[in-house]
């Protein structure tokens, strides 16, 4: 180990000190671990998708099962205003780069406004992802009719475009 005199403070800091206050001053922790990921292989975005049990019934064949450029985890809820901001949250803090909330379209949840209170949940928690540095496109929210295959690839389709342009999920 070395010692270097800092001209400034007359005092000595060791090699690791050095190293430390350079990369603390001169790299935010973001950029550094976008520098390790870009050394990585390939990115492999991970999307999880919340929809109510009517919109896909067991008959239906889930859109995007598996695939080996992507991973997509769907949960059933009985309804779609069963998404609460916590889950959402912890669908980020699990590792999840993309969130994508499937609700019946407006005037035709079978609980009367169930789609309009996960709107509303939605809404709160991209503020509250844009508040504290993850991006809040990385949360959606899309009506679709009950057994819509062809739609839901679309907006999962879109969702794993567009989590190609973000990267991945700085909280993982």
């Amino acid at each position: 180990m070395y010692k270097v005199i800092n001209h400034k403070t007359k005092t000595s800091l060791s090699g690791t000190t050095r190293f430390r206050r350079f990369f603390s001053d001169h790299y935010t922790t973001e950029r550094l671990r976008m520098l390790t990921l870009a050394m990585d292989k390939k990115f492999i975005p991970k999307i999880t998708v919340f929809h109510c049990i009517n919109a896909f019934t067991e008959n239906t064949p889930l859109p995007f099962v598996g695939g080996n450029d992507y991973e997509i985890k769907f949960i059933r809820l009985p309804c779609s205003s069963m998404v609460k901001d916590v889950f959402l949250l912890r669908a980020f803090e699990a590792g999840a780069d993309g969130v994508v909330v499937l609700v019946c379209p407006e005037g035709q949840c079978r609980y009367v406004e169930g789609n309009i209170r996960a709107k509303k949940r939605v809404v709160w928690v991209q503020n509250l992802l844009d508040e504290i540095g993850i991006d809040g496109q990385r949360l959606s929210l899309s009506n679709i009719a009950a057994g819509d295959t062809a739609t839901a690839s679309q907006i999962i389709d879109d969702i794993l475009k567009n989590m190609a342009e973000l990267g991945p999920n700085p909280a993982a």
